[in-house]
């Protein structure tokens, strides 16, 4: 029996049988059940209707983690938009080369946010603007709740298959533009559906917003949470106290957290002593850069909160592979740390392959290094109008599988451990930088005369950007721009996240014979002190 996988599937299961059960905390304070957000998800797609959305146009949304991006975002679905969700870190200019790139026809954008939009409507196809408090915006938007009060709960649902792309998520590539990673009704089904299992999320958990909405759709939790029928707690940005505070008055069970949120978490509760636990056991998984073994051993050991250490890419929905193998892990045994710091192995239906660059699977010797590549039902379609990208991640070292851009080695026991990145991404505080970027921006200032970015260890953020530049005068001693300046430049050229944190005067780069820069050789010279390459603690 064939049943089409869907994801408005997740928000009619939790209205069938959780209707009167609490579904989500507000920001604002408001308490909704799941009958309760149902209603005003079915207004917000009849407005839709009503203003000329149809099935295949694209809804974009810039909100931090609150209802109303849970409201949009299934609003949208049901009516068969493509819900397209937007990192609010980024800059007018990158959200006018999305909202032009994927043809968006309506926005919602949080208050906050909403100034980011108004230098560019003119130049978006986008007719449509929503915001959650008008009166904190300039320029003609319409209220959400206006909207939703004026709005009919009856809608037109059409009919969907699942191989129809239901959201299309914006990463940083290495080079050009960045990507709109499409993904369909089944991709992320099947991811929600792996992350419910390897996450162990149940009806009675009670799950705070850490992880941003934007980021591949909070790694699949708007679904798999909803559709357990658990808690959603909404926050409107990452607060140590907030957090802490949460899980005790909302007796928090699982949260997502970046390596540099373990480490807030850490020093607040170093300062602070503040209660870990309300009612529930707390887990917390993180991603990205691996944390080091004494951040692990602090959460588990001190906060008593079990960590689940995962990895992925917006293209692979994330998540493809989990450290948690309770298997190969004893409590009460020290070691457990390592195994929990390396990326693991394959998630369930999940091929993982690490291959030389012939394409063949390397040895299980954990010393053998190859690329990252992957198989499985949740990952992405294409990318958005980018075939020829597409073509190349799907076929480079070996045909059929996502390449991934890391290097890694494996262990007897199947479980990745990431040495060093094929990619020029530096992944800081959980957001993908590229340095090739950063490069670029800094090679427009006049006093730069050549210039690398690489990855720095960094306590906070994982990695921090560094660049290394030869100044204009070519005088590292007494160069012709200082560090302060180069900060500041590209603090007014790039989103706040992106900013160059380190810089290095050199008189010149390692290059080869022909003239590439060697950034190997900057970066084991930067991570020589850590135990692995590049993002590894």
């Amino acid at each position: 029996m064939h049943k089409p996988l869907l994801v408005t599937d997740f928000l009619d299961r939790a209205r069938d049988h959780y209707g009167d059960k609490e579904a989500v905390v507000a920001t604002t304070g408001e308490r909704f059940t799941y009958d309760e957000l149902g209603e005003r998800v079915d207004r917000f797609s009849a407005a839709l209707q009503e203003r000329g959305i149809e099935k295949g146009d694209r809804v974009a949304v810039l909100d931090p983690n609150t209802h109303y991006h849970l409201e949009a975002a299934y609003g949208s679905m049901q009516v068969g938009a493509i819900h397209t969700p937007l990192n609010y870190r980024l800059t007018p200019d990158d959200f006018s080369y999305m909202l032009e790139d994927a043809g968006v026809d309506a926005i919602y954008a949080d208050y906050e946010y909403a100034d980011k939009i108004e230098p560019i409507r003119d130049e978006v196809p986008t007719e449509t603007f929503i915001t959650n408090d008008v009166d904190e915006v300039d320029g003609d938007w319409e209220s959400f709740e206006a909207v939703l009060e004026e709005a009919d709960t009856e809608y037109d649902r059409p009919e969907m298959n699942e191989e129809e792309i239901v959201t299309i998520n914006y990463t940083s590539g290495t080079t050009g533009d960045p990507k709109g990673v499409c993904r369909t009704h089944r991709a992320e089904t099947i991811h929600a559906y792996i992350a419910a299992a390897h996450q162990e999320i149940r009806d009675d958990d009670v799950y705070l917003w850490t992880l941003p909405m934007f980021h591949v759709n909070g790694w699949g939790h708007i679904y798999s949470v909803t559709g357990m029928g658990a808690k959603h707690v909404c926050t409107r940005g990452v607060d140590a106290g907030g957090i802490f505070e949460a899980v005790q008055t909302e007796d928090v069970s699982y949260m997502c957290g970046a390596p540099t949120v373990l480490n807030m978490l850490i020093d607040y509760y170093e300062e602070n002593d503040p209660e870990t636990t309300g009612e529930n056991d707390v887990r917390i998984a993180t991603a990205g850069s691996a944390p080091p073994e004494a951040t692990i051993r602090t959460v588990e050991d001190e906060f008593g909160w079990y960590l689940k250490h995962v990895y992925g890419a917006t293209e692979t929905g994330p998540l493809i592979t989990t450290s948690d193998a309770r298997r190969t892990l004893d409590d009460d045994d020290s070691d457990r740390f390592a195994i929990k710091k390396r990326q693991g192995m394959g998630l369930l239906g999940t091929e993982i392959r690490v291959v030389d660059e012939d394409g063949n699977d390397v040895d299980r010797d954990d010393a053998s290094i190859g690329e990252i590549v992957v198989k499985g039902n949740q990952v992405m379609e294409k990318y958005w109008n980018k075939p020829e990208q597409t073509e190349e991640a799907f076929n480079d070292r070996v045909e059929g599988y996502y390449h991934m851009g890391d290097l890694a080695t494996v262990d007897e026991n199947g479980m990745i451990s990431i040495q060093d990145r094929k990619k020029d991404i530096i992944i800081s505080g959980g957001e993908n930088i590229s340095s090739i970027e950063l490069e670029d921006t800094l090679f427009d200032h006049p006093e730069v005369s050549d210039v690398a970015v690489i990855p720095a260890p960094s306590e906070e953020w994982g990695e921090t950007p560094k660049a290394f530049v030869v100044p204009g005068n070519e005088d590292p001693d007494d160069p012709s721009v200082t560090r302060d300046e180069l900060v500041d430049y590209t603090r007014d050229n790039l989103a706040s996240y992106k900013v160059v944190r380190e810089v290095e005067f050199v008189e010149e780069l390692p290059t080869t014979a022909t003239g590439k820069v060697q950034k190997y050789e900057l970066r084991q010279e930067e991570w020589e002190d850590e135990d692995r390459m590049v993002g590894q603690g």
